[in-house]
Order: structure tokens, then sequence, then C-alpha cells
């Protein structure tokens, strides 16, 4: 095997790799006996077709798959013997039989990039200072007594107030057209949840059974849903039916039935409480960390290789539109332009590339590594999180495509922990907190 190996730049080599005959021609060989004896030609024996006939009719497809077989073979070798350390499956641009019996292909490499890292510990970042206000557990409250309310039907010219379930047919027009995707029959909407936004529920405050109304919404550009992000909507809306809610005393009895080891209303309080608080603390750690990489990356500049960057792409647009899919809209129906998205996500891939990369480099300086105690967590954590049994969390991960992924998650936050612990952290008082302090 011949190999040549071009330096197009700092992270991509071009690498020519010329087979000898004597690989190559067995090669071939073995693919055309394969299909003297497996076809069947008019007018010959099967086993017996002379090699010029089977040339003529299969020359393509034999070398379409002894070239590729050839390159699955040698492609590994090939970066061994040179020394290569790539970061994603090559580019192969181009390959071919040649008359002497030999076989040539190029392949595009992505090589892993040199990184000199200058600074790892210590990194200073802010963290806020959270604490749970006393709204904040009132809200939870009044949530917990609305999911505990039973919904009669209102009496007769009962105007919809706040808390009502409204059951309404809805049809949504742009410029005049109806919207196929925005419409529905005795949809429910809960009057206060905001679940098809606050505009859209506020204009039936005041309406009645039997009531019909028209109005518009112009939504943000960044409203959740595609179909409705950026576009003055019209609704035709038909109120068919209005529920009210009989919500239960706050006293100690509710708090018994929320959860019946408590005895008090103070008691449900201060379980509330501790879980807001609990929460936050949890979201707050997963800012720091976005914190400490965004910090990692600024005070470790390197280039990445653009392939890597690309494929970590892919895989967004993938989930983006497995996403959408859910919702039963495609790209095109929710008027996202690809290339758009592809740039949008751009910045985003690089700092997520760049980031494993300086990861695994602390990882490897400070030689930590993933442990059973580590893995035996990961897979109680997922068995918490989606109801599973350790035994079925450990069926689903026995395949490579699906561990590998989650050693590499493993590993990266046991890393994150680290430089967490070995971060300056300064606590500072929320931005609200701070406007209201007296001068």
């Amino acid at each position: 095997m011949d190999i040549v190996v071009e330096q197009l730049s700092e992270l991509t080599r071009k690498l020519t790799v010329t087979l000898p005959k004597e690989t190559v021609g067995p090669a071939l060989a073995k693919a055309y006996a394969k299909i003297n004896k497996d076809v069947k030609l008019r007018g010959f024996r099967r086993g017996k077709i002379p090699q010029g006939v089977l040339e003529n009719n299969f020359k393509e497809q034999v070398q379409a798959e002894v070239g590729e077989k050839l390159v699955q073979e040698s492609y590994f070798d090939a970066v061994e013997q040179e020394k290569l350390d790539p970061v994603v499956h090559p580019e192969i641009t181009e390959h071919s039989f040649k008359d002497d019996g030999t076989f040539v292909y190029m392949a595009m490499v992505d090589v892993k990039p040199q990184i000199d890292l200058k600074a790892y510990k210590g990194l200073e970042v802010e963290k806020p200072l959270v604490v749970v206000r006393d709204e904040e557990v009132d809200k939870e409250i009044t949530l917990l007594q609305r999911h505990q309310a039973v919904l009669q039907t209102a009496e007769e010219g009962h105007a919809i107030a706040m808390d009502d379930v409204a059951v309404v047919d809805f049809q949504g027009f742009h410029n005049g057209k109806a919207m196929k995707e925005v419409n529905n029959e005795n949809f429910s909407v809960d009057i206060g949840m905001h679940r098809l936004g606050k505009d859209f529920e506020e204009k039936l405050l005041g309406l009645k059974k039997g009531d019909k109304t028209l109005y518009e919404i112009t939504f943000p550009a960044d409203y959740p849903n595609p179909m409705l992000a950026g576009k003055t909507v019209e609704f035709k809306v038909d109120i068919k039916d209005v529920k009210v809610r009989i919500k239960p005393a706050l006293d100690d009895e509710f708090a018994k039935d929320i959860k019946p080891e408590l005895n008090t209303l103070a008691e449900l309080r201060d379980d509330i409480r501790q879980r807001l608080q609990q929460s936050k603390d949890e979201a707050l750690k997963g800012d720091l960390d976005d914190k400490i990489m965004l910090k990692l990356i600024e005070l470790n500049p390197f280039e990445v290789p653009q392939r890597l960057v690309n494929y970590e792409i892919q895989e967004m647009l993938k989930q983006a539109e497995e996403n959408l899919k859910r919702s039963g809209l495609s790209f095109e129906s929710a008027g996202i332009k690809l290339d758009d998205l592809v740039e949008k996500n751009r910045e985003i891939a690089i700092k997520r590339v760049k980031g494993d990369f300086l990861l695994k480099k602390v990882a490897e300086i400070e030689e930590i590594k993933i442990a059973d105690e580590d893995i035996q967590r990961g897979y109680q954590r997922i068995a918490d999180q989606y109801r599973m049994t350790l035994d079925e969390v450990k069926k689903y991960f026995k395949r490579r495509e699906e561990i590998l992924p989650f050693m590499n998650e493993l590993h990266n936050e046991k890393v994150l922990n680290f430089l967490r612990e070995q971060a300056k952290i300064t606590e500072v008082a929320p931005v609200e907190a701070a406007e209201q302090t007296p001068a």
C-alpha cells in the first residue's frame, strides 16, 4: 500500500492511497466468482459464464462493491501507518481501478486539533444567589388548588372568568386564508394557563356560551409554535360550553390530600419551598456549567475541524425535525428555511465541538476516568427520570451506538464536576434584587 499525505490546512489532510494489483486482483476475482455462481444468463450454464461476459454485464456493480470494501479494509491501516488521529469519518472524493491493476482512492481526513491548554483551574465565574420567595410558594399552592378543583358546567349566562374552562371551536386565518394546522373543535381552553397564549385566552374573558367572536393576534417572531411565529392571525371562535372550577379550601385537610404524610398547611408550604429551592439549585448548576464552559473556550482558543462542526449541525437539525414531527409539522410546513437554520446553529455547534475537545483534554491531563460507580449512578438517574427498572435501563444500553454517547456524557459530567470544584465562584445578588436595593 502506497500512501501520499498532503496537508491542506492545519486540521485537514488529503490521503492518496494506492493499493497494489496483488491486493486488488484477488478481490475482483472473488467478486466475479460469486456472481458467476449466483446469477443466470441466457445461453450460459450457471458457473460457466466467461469472464468477458461477466465484465460486460456486471463491471460497474463489481467495481462499486469491491471499491467500497477495499476502502473500508485499508483506510484505518493507512491512518495508523501515517500516525494520523482522525476525528470524523473521511470524505472519499475519488476512487478508481487503474489499467495497471491498482486501485487508487483519495480521502479527506480531519485530524484532532493540538490543544495547548493554558487555563482550566480557578476559572472565575459568577453565580446568582437564589432564594425561594413567598410569592413563588403561593403560586404553587394556587396551582395545586386548581388541580384539586372539581369542574362543573356553568350556569346559563355565566361570563368566562379566570380559572374557567371554555370549550371552543376555532379556526385561524392568515392573509385571508384558512390555516389547515390552526383549527380545532371542542377544544378545552384552561383560562389562566396560557397554553394557547395569553392573548388568545384573554380575548375570551367576558364571553358566554353560544357567543361567536372574531379577533386578531400578532405573534412574536420567537413564538414557540413555528406555524404562528411572526404572523398576524385572525381567529374565528365559537364558544360551545363553559365550565367553572369549584376549588377546595386551603386548610390542613387540603395539605393531607396533597401529601398524606403532612399534617398542616404550613408543613405543605415548607415542603414546596424545599422542592423549589432544590429545583433552582439544580437549574443554577446547569447555568454555572455553561458559564464555566464559555470561560474555558474563551481562555483556550483553537480551530476545530469543519466536518465535525457540520456533523454536529446535522445532529441538531435531526433533533429539530423530530420535534416538529411530534407536532405534525415539517420544516417546509413550518416555513423554516434549512439554510437559515444551519447558519443559526453554526456558532452553537462550534462551541459544542470545542467544549468536547477541551473536556477531553482536561480529562487527559488530570487522568479523570469513568468508574463502575459512575455508570451505575447514570443508570439509576435514567431509571428514576423515566420510571424504569435498572434492568430495563441496562438492557437499553447494551447496543454500542447507545452506550458510547451515554459514556461520553457521563465522562464530560465528571470533568465538569472537577472544573466546578476548582472554579472561583462569586455569589452575586440577582438583577431584580439588586435593583430593589435602596441607594
